[in-house]
């Protein structure tokens, strides 16, 4: 069977001729759209033990026990539907089935478009399963963005979505990325993002669930997808809700002083900002890395991204990487998670392209209607002195040059305080260069070590890093 061209009734209908499969589907919103399209496909009793869907809370709460968040679209809900299926499969068919059965709990929590389209359609979804029938399941984790603009097609989506999900986990479980790309066969991009993946379990210790984020955004599958201090793949609107954001963008190649002091000292004057000290809700940091930033010489590397994703949360920041090279694209994607406090960290040099009327000729709009959502009622930018190489004048917000059709713009974003400088920057370090820093550390050039914060600089040389130690290496052979 040609798995290019095949079709989400012929993986159901695969799936229920394999012998050994066997499993429940639990459902809970949003219609049964997974179950039915295993039903549909035929010869659904070599497959289904049990179909079911807590669809009333009172019911939900009575089989899988209460969400102390009093949501029901989440990951925990989730993961004990999950827990209690797999394990009701194992306690009533175990002895019953045959030796060789491989056991799966597939469950689903989604809201789907509401009748006045007030809200976004999202779910999350999950699939216990076993490849060995003496071995612990798997797990493979997914949360889900709906975009189409008709309830009946965002269940169509999730039941095509589900049939991929339980497909790829038996038929693709040797290639990790394949199982990632199958999750989108019969589905236009258009109509989905899964913006957090996750598969664990013993068939997969060897996988790094960071790299297959990195793929996803890569590949157009989500814009954006977010790392957490532990670095552990998270759902960005988990951790995003309702918070204060702080944003740094840059390459962290590696992360230097100028890094670290730009994250310490904006941090210190966001949160006496008279929005976020007026606001309850915490402050999440976090590092942006871009497709643009992640680009080496030789494209985008997967261990470049790792050693810099590693340093980075080591330094106790959640690291975004996203496809949002326009920052007031970034803005929108925040802006729809939380209606708190956004602050954009950036130096003059990064100003200079926001001011750039060029970035902006596909909106009919221009900057005009970029800046409408860039500078939005909640959002700031948090301006970080910059020095050129070699040059003594420190450059700050009163010295950036405009044309004189954006000077009055750009006058009146001060006034309203929609921009500032980060005051109290260490300026002795504003001629560190990541760059300056990665050549030295290639080459063996002492010093570099002074650069860097000393955590980065004893990670790049336990790790030997951004190609630490090669002279040395390559000298004695």
């Amino acid at each position: 069977m040609d798995e290019k061209i095949i079709s989400t009734r012929q993986k159901a209908l695969q799936v229920n001729l394999d012998p050994r499969t066997y499993g429940t589907f639990a459902e809970i919103g949003a219609g049964q759209e997974v179950a039915a399209l295993f039903f549909k496909a035929g010869a659904a009793s070599g497959t289904i033990a049990k179909t079911m869907s807590a669809y009333d809370m009172t019911f939900s709460d009575a089989i899988y026990g209460k969400e102390e968040s009093g949501r029901y679209v989440c990951e925990s809900r989730l993961m004990k539907m999950l827990d209690r299926e797999y394990s009701l499969l194992e306690e009533r068919l175990i002895n019953v089935r045959p030796p060789d059965t491989l056991f799966f709990a597939f469950a689903n929590t989604v809201v789907a478009l509401n009748f006045k389209k007030s809200n976004q359609g999202q779910g999350w979804l999950g699939v216990r399963f076993q490849l060995n029938s003496k071995t612990e399941p798997n797990d493979l984790v997914v949360h889900v963005n709906m975009f189409d603009n008709e309830t009946d097609l965002q269940q169509q989506v999730i039941g095509i979505l589900g049939v991929n999900m339980v497909y790829a986990c038996f038929y693709h479980a040797h290639n990790p990325t394949k199982m990632v790309d199958s999750l989108f066969d019969s589905i236009d991009k258009d109509r989905m993002e899964i913006d957090m993946l996750r598969i664990t379990g013993p068939d997969f210790s060897a996988v790094d669930n960071r790299v297959l984020a990195l793929h996803m955004v890569k590949s157009g599958y989500a814009n954006a997808t977010l790392l957490g201090p532990n670095k552990d793949v998270m759902q960005p609107s988990d951790i995003l809700y309702k918070k204060n954001i702080l944003v740094t963008r840059g390459r962290f190649r590696p992360p230097t002083k100028v890094n670290l002091d730009m994250f310490q000292r904006s941090y210190d004057q966001f949160i006496r900002d008279k929005d976020v000290t007026n606001n309850k809700q915490p402050v999440i940091q976090l590092a942006e890395l871009t497709l643009a930033n992640l680009q080496t010489d030789s494209g985008i590397d997967e261990k470049d991204f790792l050693d810099r994703a590693d340093l980075l949360c080591s330094m106790g920041m959640h690291v975004l990487i996203s496809n949002y090279q326009e920052y007031y694209r970034l803005v929108a994607y925040l802006s729809n998670i939380t209606r708190n406090k956004i602050g954009i960290v950036l130096g003059i040099f990064n100003l200079s392209d926001i001011f750039n009327e060029e970035y902006y000729k596909n909106l009919k709009g221009g900057i005009l209607e970029s800046f409408a959502t860039l500078f939005s009622r909640n959002v700031k930018l948090f301006v970080y002195p910059t020095k050129l190489p070699g040059a003594d004048k420190i450059n700050t917000c009163k010295d950036f040059q405009l044309p004189p059709n954006l000077v009055d713009l750009y006058e009146y974003l001060l006034a309203n305080d929609k921009l500032d400088d980060i005051k109290g920057a260490n300026t002795k370090n504003l001629g560190i260069f990541s760059d300056q820093v990665i050549k030295m550390v290639k080459t063996g050039a002492p010093g570099w070590e002074d650069m860097v914060p000393e955590i980065v600089a004893n990670a790049i040389k336990s790790k030997k890093l951004f190609g630490y130690g090669l002279l040395d290496k390559a000298a004695a052979e």
